[in-house]
């Protein structure tokens, strides 16, 4: 089984339409699991009628992402965890996983998979191309299939679960590159790869919020951070919607 983790918080625009995306699904055997940090909009009432679980934090303290991923992770039953942002699109998705599934099929030692990125095409620059082309998705192949560093973004993150599970998860504590950290921790244990034909679609509503300059600034200081100091400069991941 297949289980598709969505952290939301405040996601009314946009959960609806991944939530139906997913269940364009025919051939696979899934379930959805919504795992909201306390949205006070329409988020959790789309949830509830069209996810098979919604997990919700209801301490009043606000979560990083990765513990809201992980407190999907604790509700689930797949033996496939996939870890999709609320703003993602996934292109035929009975075909999309069973080619995912394929993969770990083809190779047992494979921990970790992930595809390549881009803005949906009515509304994709030049920059958006670049950006997420040569900056993300090149560097990410290049990482995980020749170098053997794990490394790749939150959007998609397709993962086995006990292997997610020895490792204890995301690391709760980083406020951002929490994704990069999942991956390179895998690939200490097995196998990370990257597949340019498992394309997913997104809002790419940061870098048209903040412009690509500051966010490639952040993603390389939180990056460098990790690296050398084991923690995100970021201490808070701020909420763009």
């Amino acid at each position: 089984m297949i289980s598709f983790i969505i952290p939301t918080l405040k996601e009314e625009k946009v959960i609806e339409k991944i939530l139906r995306n997913l269940r364009e699904i025919k051939t696979l055997e899934y379930e959805i699991i919504v795992s909201d940090g306390g949205s006070t909009d329409r988020t959790l009432a789309i949830a509830r009628g069209l996810a098979d679980k919604v997990v919700e934090n209801t301490s009043g303290q606000r979560q990083t992402i990765g513990q809201g991923r992980n407190e999907g992770a604790k509700a689930a039953r797949g033996e496939i965890l996939v870890f999709l942002d609320a703003d993602v699109h996934v292109p035929e998705p009975d075909k999309f996983f069973t080619r995912a599934l394929w993969w770990f099929q083809r190779d047992p030692k494979l921990l970790g998979l992930s595809g390549w990125v881009r803005v949906f095409p009515e509304i994709e620059t030049w920059a958006d191309i670049l950006g997420y082309l040569i900056l993300s998705d090149w560097s990410f192949y290049v990482l995980n299939n020749w170098l053997h560093v794990g490394s790749t973004c939150g959007e998609l993150q397709i993962v086995k679960k006990d292997a997610f599970m020895k490792l204890g998860g995301y690391r709760e504590h980083l406020a951002a590159a929490e994704d990069k950290d999942l991956f390179y921790r895998l690939s200490k244990l097995g196998h990370t790869r990257t597949d340019p034909k498992l394309l997913v679609y997104h809002t790419g509503r940061r870098p048209r919020a903040i412009g690509w300059p500051r966010l490639l600034w952040e993603w390389s200081r939180d990056s460098l951070h990790l690296t050398f100091r084991d923690r995100s400069h970021s201490k808070e991941w701020k909420v763009i919607r």
